[in-house]
């Protein structure tokens, strides 16, 4: 079997097996302000796979979706691959994210006090940040190239990019997706706050792809640490953010070194939201040694 790369991405490298198969294989590489960092955080990519297995093949594995197999091809010759492989179904991918928001955060508390709304759909007054919404809100936006920033849609804006019956069955399967996932997190002691899904047409059926659910598609919040009108803790690259925010630098490449603290830091931060979320030991997920 022969493996082509067709694409790289700031944390993926993507492989062609065949004309129905691709090989999704998650480095190390992290980014923040989409300037991709001189230096990996161990694991990541290991924390990235197997949560998106877990969602996929235990929680949701009953909505359509792109997984094949989370084990590396044993003639997949790339070094350290094991538990970083994702065997998929290729998709027919649609060109827009979808987010789906619960809590006002991030680029949408951002918006919401210029001007009142989500995403343009207007939200009540006095809201606080990290206040919880009526209900769970699907909030689509562009996907922007490598160096470029997604630019937020209307829920039309999105529609007319790729149909009306097709929007209402991608905000459908966002939603369930989403209502499962949030649930589960919350026996576990968190808040899923917000997500994004990337979904496609595999065989004429809408699927969910991509990662799912995992630290770098979703914020995590304790729910013990959650009060509305402050920023809660995120299992997520805060502590990575929140460095690079005493930084002398502009947000463009190169960033500045990171600290052994902040590396270790993050990287933690990663697998908390692993095991508290699946339940499991880290370290028995392949390839993962003690750190």
């Amino acid at each position: 079997m022969t493996f082509r790369k067709i694409a790289s991405g700031k944390v993926r490298e993507i492989y062609e097996i065949d004309s129905d198969q691709l090989l999704i294989l998650a480095t190390d590489r992290i980014s923040a302000f989409d300037v991709v960092m001189g230096e990996p955080i161990p694991d990541r990519g290991r924390v990235l796979t197997g949560l998106t297995d877990f969602w996929l093949r235990d929680q949701l594995a009953d909505l359509p979706n792109h997984l094949v197999s989370s084990a590396a091809p044993v003639d997949f010759d790339v070094a350290d691959a094991e538990g970083r492989c994702q065997v998929v179904r290729r998709a027919e991918m649609l060109p827009i994210e979808f987010i789906v928001r619960a809590y006002l955060a991030g680029t949408g508390w951002k918006e919401y006090q210029r001007n009142g709304t989500l995403h343009g759909t207007p939200l009540p007054k006095g809201l606080q940040l990290a206040a919880k919404l009526e209900q769970p809100l699907l909030t689509p936006s562009t996907k922007g190239e490598l160096g470029e920033h997604d630019i937020n849609l209307t829920l039309q804006e999105a529609a007319d990019v790729i149909g009306t019956d097709e929007m209402k069955t991608a905000e459908a399967l966002a939603l369930e997706a989403y209502e499962r996932a949030a649930t589960h997190a919350a026996s576990k002691g968190f808040i899923l706050a917000d997500t994004k899904l990337e979904l496609g047409y595999i065989d004429g059926t809408l699927s969910i792809c991509d990662e799912v659910f995992t630290p770098d598609s979703s914020r995590f919040w304790p729910d013990s640490g959650w009060k509305p009108g402050e920023t809660p803790p995120a299992y997520d690259k805060q502590i990575l953010r929140d460095y690079l925010e005493t930084q002398p630098w502009g947000k463009t490449a190169p960033p500045p070194p990171l600290p052994q603290e902040v590396i270790a830091g993050t990287r933690q931060r990663y697998v908390d939201a692993y095991e508290r979320i699946t339940a499991r030991t880290f370290t028995n997920w392949p390839g993962v040694t003690e750190n």
